[in-house]
């Protein structure tokens, strides 16, 4: 982590050159005001994201002279009413933003969302300053169907690293964990509870914690499903099932079983876990001083490398426009709008979220201006170079972490590592066969 390595990551998407960051539709022939005086609802998931947008509503309206309806609804019930909306055929808003780990294949599937590629190939559509060639290979990826359709534009990539508590660390003499194994070892050294000091804190609710086993998953060079084929009861998946339930059982806080990320960033912010995986995102409240009693203490790590590979775990959001929708050129200029050069830079900026956009981590000023200090950028460019998806690109995706999460939660109480993958394989395999059927 001491390496400076802004500039210098090229496969995962950042490149090297540096990039200006025009105002959108600054010296371009292109015609912002192409669909003024008509109405567009626009619907999103509550989060950061949602506020920096929507905080920017009115600097939209007056470049386009589009008339903006908004909600921001919490990302549970934002996902259900998308999913119910699309199904009766006629869905309320024009653009919404999309978890792309979640519901990716299940709108390619339906054939739900438009198809953006001609739109993006389009100059009388799409002004030459977007820049398509600056959005990220990982968030290209992810955006991209297996038939080669581009249903929606990234807005944000969250990337799993790991928190960690320099103070702890020092006072027991340790260094960054430069392997998974060592990860383990200096969780148990770190551990406390005379103390109410852990050395790692992470999600043991069912559900939300199979990201930290896929994380170590990924340092075996396996994901969940390869080929449309269950890889969850392999050898590898036991390994990182049983540093799973190590960790959670001997060097996690009491009660861990059922923290989510909000209950394990707060362990984190207060000083009682020198060590926290989760995404990239949760950084802003650690380096707040009203939240955090760690803001001159935290340290951001690129997820260390298993015994056969290195991966972050990565996740997503897009910006899309349903098929079927009847305001979609007003749709198209908004879903530009959200993911473009400026509004990437604010989004990093103000702690919002980590864009998809190369640009945005070559600048400068976002450096300087941003909350975060220059380790922090180095992390997200490494985590870049090296991220793979943390969960299978399914349609049941939210049945698999059910399955697997009840799974991993059960090893936490001491059960069978083995034996508990094996019984959840065995009880999604025939869900995930019907749904690839289908």
């Amino acid at each position: 982590m001491k390496r400076r390595i802004l500039l210098k990551a090229t496969a995962g998407g950042i490149l090297a050159a540096p990039a200006l960051v025009e105002r959108v539709g600054a010296q371009s022939a292109f015609d912002w005001k192409q669909h003024k005086g008509q109405k567009l609802e626009v619907s999103l998931t509550l989060g950061p994201r949602a506020t920096v947008l929507m905080g920017e509503h009115k600097a939209f309206e007056e470049l386009t002279g589009i008339r903006i309806g908004a909600e921001a609804i919490p990302e549970q019930q934002h996902r259900q009413k998308v999913a119910i909306e699309f199904a009766s055929g006629h869905p309320s808003f024009d653009v919404f933003t999309l978890s792309l780990h979640v519901q990716k294949r299940m709108m390619a599937r339906a054939k739900w969302l438009e198809d953006l590629k001609p739109w993006l190939n389009d100059p009388a559509r799409t002004p030459a300053e977007y820049d398509w060639a600056d959005m990220g290979k990982g968030g290209v990826d992810y955006v991209t169907t297996s038939d080669g359709r581009i249903e929606g534009l990234p807005i944000n990539l969250d990337y799993w690293m790991l928190f960690w508590n320099k103070e702890l660390f020092a006072q027991k003499g340790l260094q960054y964990p430069r392997s998974m194994d060592e990860l383990v070892s200096h969780a148990q050294k770190l551990t406390d509870p005379s103390k109410g000091i852990y050395g790692f804190v992470g999600r043991g609710l069912k559900n939300a914690n199979v990201p930290v086993w896929t994380s170590w998953l990924l340092g075996q060079g396996k994901e969940t499903v390869e080929n449309g084929v269950l890889q969850t009861d392999t050898q590898e998946a036991v390994w990182a099932g049983e540093m799973y339930k190590k960790l959670m059982r001997e060097t996690a806080p009491p009660g861990s079983v059922g923290f989510n990320w909000n209950e394990a960033q707060t362990t984190f912010s207060q000083g009682r876990a020198a060590m926290w995986l989760d995404g990239i995102g949760f950084s802003l409240p650690l380096i707040d001083p009203t939240k955090s009693r760690v803001v001159d203490k935290v340290g951001f790590g690129v997820t260390p490398p298993g015994p056969k590979a290195q991966h972050s775990a990565l996740f997503g959001d897009s910006v899309a426009i349903p098929a079927a929708g009847r305001n979609k050129g007003p749709a198209y200029l908004y879903a530009m709008w959200a993911t473009s050069k400026p509004m990437a830079l604010k989004m990093l900026t103000t702690g919002a979220g980590t864009p998809a956009r190369v640009s945005a981590y070559q600048n400068p000023a976002a450096v300087k201006e941003s909350k975060f200090g220059q380790e922090w950028f180095d992390c997200v460019v490494e985590s870049v170079r090296v991220a793979r998806p943390g969960l299978p690109e399914i349609i049941p995706v939210t049945e698999f972490r059910d399955t697997f999460g009840v799974a991993l939660t059960n090893t936490i109480g001491g059960a069978d590592v083995a034996a508990e993958l094996r019984k959840a394989t065995e009880t999604f395999k025939p869900v995930l066969e019907k749904s690839e059927q289908s």
